[in-house]
């Protein structure tokens, strides 16, 4: 039996999500489409509709796991995928993610069910380039927006956003009425600059869809330690700034300029260093005004030399091509990308976060008695 083929079919703009759904189904014979409507979660359960492009095939319904939406998601996806298999009657199972939905989280389900049944052959993300900029600037948690998957879900709708784009290799672009606007369209070619975008209509979406897909590799380009992030690049008045260092960040100094950071751009993302925590790499995650920096673990430098044979090998050539004599693969790179994006000032203000040379010539065991800024954001007390 050959396994079934399956795509990902995610985005917050639903309209365009179901405009690229029903393409799929007009364009690939024997496809199906499966959607787990998520809105349904204040009742207990998630509706389940398996439709072709005539009409409803099937409906169910899965109980809610845990008190998350999400979670009875992740239960019942693959077993209606293995039955969809099973019936050897659907050569292509589209999957539409639910609005807030992640297409990450639900690719690395299907792949690590260990089915000989199923295939994951393609992530789309459909998208309206005129809702890019406003649905990255939304800085409404997801509860606020009725798109929680769960009482705990704390994201908002610009970060949700930003990982949903950013993750998928394919961009299915669906316009309005008039023509995207150029500005718009600029935006969202340096937010994902790799991402192949692909109109809607084009014959190219249903061979995207069953192109294949490799869940470890799309999970390290978006690590912090070795994400492929976007390039320099100017265009309709849209800017992707690329700042990197090798010298330390000021705790404090930093601390002090996060807001005006985080507001520069529509979207900034990266790794960075501080002075007094020299062995953790951390992550900058932007998007809508707020911000999230986590511990992403050990630089390789701060390792010892057997621990790098338990290194992936996009982690090692990443660091490799950071690689300084002294610090090691610790650097400061971020990304910032938005219209109007004020590069002088931005680098200006970012570069007075630095240490000075003073400070640079004090040392590691100097730099360890800086003010510990960040310790609030990093070692939280539960």
């Amino acid at each position: 039996m050959h396994p079934l083929n399956v795509v990902l079919v995610g985005g917050l703009h639903s309209d365009a999500r179901r405009t690229a759904v029903e393409r799929l189904l007009r364009v690939v014979p024997g496809s199906v489409a499966l959607h787990h409507d998520l809105a349904s979660a204040a009742e207990g359960t998630v509706r389940r509709t398996v439709r072709d492009a005539g009409a409803t095939l099937d409906t169910g319904e899965a109980p809610l796991v845990n008190d998350c939406a999400c979670c009875a998601l992740r239960e019942d996806l693959v077993p209606e995928l293995e039955r969809l298999a099973a019936s050897r009657t659907c050569r292509l199972a589209i999957v539409e993610l639910w609005d807030s939905v992640e297409p990450k989280a639900m690719a690395e389900v299907i792949t690590s069910c260990g089915s000989e049944n199923l295939v994951l052959t393609g992530v789309i993300t459909a998208v309206d380039p005129a809702l890019v900029l406003c649905c990255l600037g939304c800085g409404d948690d997801l509860a606020e927006a009725g798109l929680a998957a769960a009482a705990s879900d704390q994201r908002t709708v610009a970060d949700t956003w930003a990982r949903q784009l950013e993750y998928a290799p394919v961009l299915a672009i669906v316009e309005g009425e008039e023509p995207a606007d150029p500005t718009d369209l600029a935006l969202l070619a340096q937010l994902h600059p790799t991402a192949r975008h692909i109109p809607v209509e084009s014959g190219e979406l249903a061979a995207a869809a069953m192109g294949g897909f490799d869940v470890e590799a799309a999970a390290a380009r978006q690590h912090p330690a070795c994400a492929l992030l976007p390039q320099e690049a100017d265009g309709e008045g849209v800017t992707t700034l690329v700042w990197q260092h090798t010298r330390p960040f000021h705790p404090e100094r930093l601390y002090t300029a996060l807001e005006d950071l985080t507001c520069a751009a529509a979207r900034s993302r990266g790794r960075f260093w501080l002075a007094d925590r020299p062995d953790t790499l951390l992550s900058w995650d932007a998007a809508g005004g707020a911000l999230c920096v986590e511990n992403a673990g050990p630089w390789l430098v701060s390792l010892p030399d057997a621990a790098w044979e338990m290194v992936p090998p996009m982690r090692r050539a990443a660091a490799a091509l950071d690689w300084h004599p002294e610090h090691g693969d610790r650097a400061q790179h971020l990304v910032f990308v938005s219209p109007g994006l004020d590069r002088e000032g931005l680098t200006s203000l970012l570069e007075s976060c630095l240490l000075t040379d003073a400070e640079y010539a004090g040392g590691p065991r100097a730099w360890k008695s800086l003010p510990p800024a960040f310790d609030e954001l990093l070692d939280p007390v539960s």
